[in-house]
């Protein structure tokens, strides 16, 4: 079966972007349409001006005093107004990450306290422009509308019922493990059969659901307690993996009050068919302590649920407990591709799936996908997981992620997209109180759409891009974060539209170049250019500690009615680098003449590394 979005897939525009050397506008992509990077013209050869003309540089009025009575309070919600403790303490702590598996660049090291221009290895040494022109733009090309949401409305409980096919009975049995294509994952390479024998004191077996429909209920005494036992009313625990085969349907729902999967005999749960789990907890479970299997070490086995290639997950109304650990494809909560080996072999489609109104905590990753398309994730609650709350990974395509709360994420980030995960929607999220970011679009995804999320209270920043261009970041409240609200590294053609950046620590809205070549980053499979560019529309940057904005080394950036408010400073709003040393043209042209703003260097960057 293929799930789609309610939506046609994206068309690339034929159009190039009608601004800039790092692109701009095109904006009605999926979520917007894909803009040229690669145009020939300059921003200021197309909108007709050239060095210095029309320039109106006002020195006698300082236009940064004009903002000294704005009003922070009446824009900053009361819970802003004070982080949480639990945020202060984390603030103070050394702000170095456990590295996960996945390796991806995250947040830098050694936070400062105050200044985001004397972050250390920040910005990469090349040498930056010290003749920025700022003229006044056009704002015809600049509007936009409030971009267009998919439909949820036919994602819902129901929707997931009436998928389910209950005419062709199946059955379930027992089978050793080894030679199982849907196990070898687990009992390949690196030893990991190892993990099993040394659990079940056996060789490793699991059972296996195949030939049509079971409800887990229906397999008590069926199978012998060893396997799935019947502890208390509506209460099972399985002492084995249960996996679904191809053509087999599993559902765990109402009928069963809870099941636990053991830790201690290394029970985990793989579908490679479709399984539906309604209305229940799943758990995974210690039953030498007789409680949840709750995190200790990043390596220590903990039950899992992985679903694969070519299967249907649909996961609705439930409670998971304490999944997953550091080990491939045992993460937690997964729905993914085989990995590249098998998958040449097996060539089954992409997985699908739909994970509506559950909550999940104490996963090593709340969620994770791998080469998924058109999967939802909707209204569910992700509390206090240990790396990721929502982690949509590699190549991973056209994903609604909408209408989640994401908090107390304890070692990264709440959200994150990484690698490729291209024309997806994050919208509607509440993410607050997590390690490092809110949100985190990560190594060259693109295309996306990030709109209508609170985020806030988070330790490090608000909303993230990392080598990640072609994005639209709209109408998102960013507020009272302990870094940035929102930053842009290594990234061209960000559109920020119509967001509210107050009370964050650092800057409100804060762009960057890093030079990633001395890092751990694999280079050939994440490239990246030391290039950003961005456009400002709209919003309010209100009360940020260290100022409103600020932009390292832009290829461009244009700003057109974005509201300035609350400085901290005695001195009223003031800009740091490039933007402090043109700032009275800016804000003359910004507030005064309300024009919109581009701020262009007159050499390259090539031309800057020549």
């Amino acid at each position: 079966m293929t799930i789609r979005a309610p939506f046609p897939a994206p068309t690339p525009s034929p159009q190039p972007s009608p601004r800039g050397r790092g692109g701009a506008l095109a904006l009605g992509c999926v979520p917007c349409q894909p803009i040229a990077p690669n145009s020939s013209l300059s921003l200021r050869e197309r909108v007709g001006v050239r060095g210095a003309q029309g320039l109106r540089k006002s020195s006698a009025v300082q236009w940064s005093t004009l903002l000294l009575g704005s009003v922070l309070l009446a824009t900053t919600p009361a819970w802003a107004a004070q982080p949480a403790a639990k945020a202060q303490a984390s603030a103070a702590q050394a702000k170095k990450a456990d590295a996960a598996k996945t390796g991806e660049a995250t947040e830098d090291e050694n936070a400062p306290a105050e200044q985001p221009g004397a972050e250390p290895g920040h910005t990469q040494t090349l040498k930056q422009s010290g003749n920025y022109t700022v003229t006044a733009a056009p704002s015809e090309p600049l509007h936009l509308e409030p971009p267009k949401l998919p439909d949820l409305s036919g994602y819902t409980a129901e929707a997931v019922e009436n998928k389910i096919e209950r005419k062709k009975p199946g059955r379930a049995h027992i089978e050793r493990m080894v030679q199982q294509q849907p196990l070898k994952e687990f009992t390949g390479g690196k030893n990991r059969l190892a993990e099993w024998v040394k659990r079940q004191r056996q060789m490793p077996q699991a059972i296996f659901i195949d030939g049509g429909y079971v409800n887990l209920a229906d397999l008590v005494g069926k199978l012998p307690k060893t396997a799935l036992e019947q502890t208390e009313p509506g209460v099972y625990i399985a002492r084995l993996p249960i996996v679904v085969s191809q053509g087999a349907t599993l559902e765990v729902d109402g009928k069963v009050k809870e099941l636990r999967l053991s830790q201690d005999r290394g029970s985990f749960l793989v579908n490679d068919g479709k399984l539906f789990v309604r209305d229940t907890k799943v758990t995974a479970w210690n039953e030498a302590k007789n409680e949840p299997a709750w995190f200790k070490t990043p390596n220590e086995f903990r039950p899992f649920l992985i679903s694969w290639g070519g299967a249907e997950a649909y996961l609705v109304n439930s409670h998971f407990t304490s999944f997953g650990y550091n080990a491939s494809k045992a993460y937690g909560i997964s729905i993914s591709q085989y990995s590249p080996g098998m998958d040449k072999t097996m060539k089954r489609p992409r997985p699908q799936g739909w994970v509506l109104d559950s909550t999940f905590e104490d996963a090593w990753y709340g969620f994770y996908c791998y080469e998924a398309d058109d999967l939802v994730v909707r209204g569910n609650t992700y509390k206090n997981n240990i790396v990721y709350g929502i982690d949509p990974h590699d190549r991973s395509h056209r994903l609604i992620i909408a209408e989640n709360t994401v908090y107390g994420t304890k070692k990264k980030h709440g959200i994150i997209v990484s690698r490729e995960v291209n024309d997806s929607w994050i919208i509607h999220n509440k993410t607050y109180d997590n390690h490092l970011s809110g949100i985190v679009l990560d190594r060259n995804s693109e295309r996306n759409l990030v709109a209508y999320n609170e985020v806030y209270r988070n330790h490090s920043d608000g909303i993230t891009l990392y080598e990640s261009g072609d994005n639209l970041i709209y109408g998102n409240q960013v507020l009272a974060n302990l870094r940035h609200g929102i930053r842009i590294r290594n990234s061209v053609n960000i559109r920020l539209y119509e967001n509210l950046a107050a009370g964050n620590k650092l800057i409100g809205v804060y762009g960057h170049i890093k030079d990633l070549t001395d890092t751990d980053r694999n280079i050939d499979l994440d490239p990246f250019d030391t290039k950003v560019s961005l456009i400002v529309v709209g919003g309010k940057l209100a009360g940020n500690g260290s100022g409103p904005l600020s932009v390292d080394s832009p290829l461009s950036l244009e700003l057109y009615k974005v509201a300035m408010l609350g400085p901290t400073k005695s001195s009223g709003i003031s800009f740091n680098g490039v933007l402090g040393e043109k700032q009275d043209q800016i804000l003359d042209l910004l507030v005064r003449q309300q024009r919109a703003v581009l701020i262009d260097p007159v050499e390259s960057q090539a031309e800057l590394q020549n």
